[in-house]
C-alpha cells in the first residue's frame, strides 16, 4: 500500500502563488502515477494535475499554464506549484496515487486547505 502526506497548504492573496508538497512511501512509491486532486465545498472532487515517473504530465483545463506538476523520483515527492491564484482555487487539496495502468486511484493523503482570498 501506497502512503501519501500532504504539506504546504495556506493562505494566499489572489494572483499569489503556493507550492504544495506530497511525500510517498510505502510500496513501490516509482511504479506509481500521483496526481493532485482538489475538492471545494459543494463540488465533486476534480482531478487537477498528474505525473508518472516519465513522460509529460497531465493538466487539467482549469489549472494548465498556472499550476505546474513536478516529482523527484529520488525523494518519491512530487509537488503542485500553484502560481496567478485565483478566489475560486480555495478547496482542500488531494495528492492521490494509482498504479500504473491502473484507472482508479487507490491510495489518497489526507489533504490540506488552500484559501485565496484578499
Amino acid at each position: 500500500q501506497l502512503q501519501l502526506a500532504e504539506s504546504g497548504g495556506g493562505s494566499a492573496q489572489p494572483g499569489g502563488s503556493l507550492r504544495l508538497s506530497c511525500a510517498a512511501s510505502g510500496r513501490s512509491p516509482s511504479l506509481y502515477v500521483l496526481a493532485w486532486f482538489r475538492q471545494a465545498p459543494g463540488k465533486e472532487r476534480e482531478l487537477l494535475a498528474a505525473r508518472y515517473v516519465a513522460g509529460d504530465p497531465y493538466y487539467s483545463d482549469t489549472v494548465k499554464g498556472r499550476f505546474t506538476i513536478s516529482r523527484d523520483n529520488a525523494k518519491n515527492t512530487v509537488y503542485l506549484q500553484m502560481n496567478s491564484l485565483k478566489p475560486e482555487d480555495t478547496a482542500v487539496y488531494y495528492c492521490a496515487g494509482k498504479f500504473r495502468g491502473s484507472q482508479v486511484y487507490t491510495s489518497w493523503g489526507q489533504g490540506t486547505q488552500v484559501t485565496v482570498s484578499s
